[in-house]
């Protein structure tokens, strides 16, 4: 056994040996590959055609859908132990990616081609339940999106992306520009600070240059 079966042995034990089979981590261990990516890396891009799917070891990524007009929207965070489904069904398809997945904390992930990621759905229980279980938490940050454009002011938007990426970082000191923030949330920058000073007055956040602290989630 080579030493990058050693440690990819070690990794899946850590953080996915309690929910697929052995039988199972053998063959992830046989055919993946651990790569890591810095803060700001994109992972895959619109319109890429995608070969593998990663399964999530630490950091966070946030996925983004872009407009027609060429416009950005952050639509929801991948975690450790989390995969993107719809990455899934992309390389299931063959199609080109209509998501862009960009590095939020230095990531570290298991990447496994998609070959063989099918023909798991078929002979082990524990996959077919993550990869199902994924398109359910999918869908629910998908519908949470469309819920925050429909029904929410952009004031009701902006402190739930706080506190998702306070969640995300494990940290409420969050070293953000507002012009960040503002390409993030699909808006001007000039409405992001009218906003945060407003959240600031109202003691929901502390806001100075470049950095926000979360004090309500």
């Amino acid at each position: 056994m080579n030493t990058q079966e050693v440690i990819l042995r070690e990794k899946i034990g850590e953080y996915y040996g309690s929910i697929f089979e052995k039988e199972l981590v053998e063959e992830i261990v046989k055919v993946g590959f651990i790569d890591k990516y810095k803060h700001g890396e994109i992972l895959v891009d619109i319109g890429e055609n995608m070969s593998h799917i990663p399964l999530i070891l630490s950091g966070a990524v946030k996925i983004i859908r872009r407009e027609k007009e060429g416009e950005e929207l952050v639509l929801y965070f991948l975690e450790k132990g989390d995969t993107c489904a719809i990455s899934f069904i992309n390389c299931i398809n063959r199609k080109e990616s209509i998501f862009k997945a960009v590095v939020e904390n230095d990531t570290e992930a298991i990447f496994l081609p998609v070959e063989h990621v099918d023909d798991w759905l078929a002979n082990y229980k524990t996959w077919r339940h993550y990869i199902i279980d994924s398109y359910h938490f999918r869908l629910i940050e998908m519908v949470e999106s469309i819920d925050g454009l429909a029904f929410m002011n952009m004031n009701q938007r902006l402190l739930k992306y706080l506190g998702d990426k306070a969640k995300i970082n494990q940290d409420v000191n969050l070293d953000i520009t507002h012009q960040e923030i503002a390409d993030d949330l699909n808006t001007s920058r000039v409405v992001v600070t009218r906003l945060l000073k407003q959240l600031h007055s109202d003691g929901k956040v502390y806001s100075t240059r470049n950095k926000v602290q979360v004090l309500e989630f």
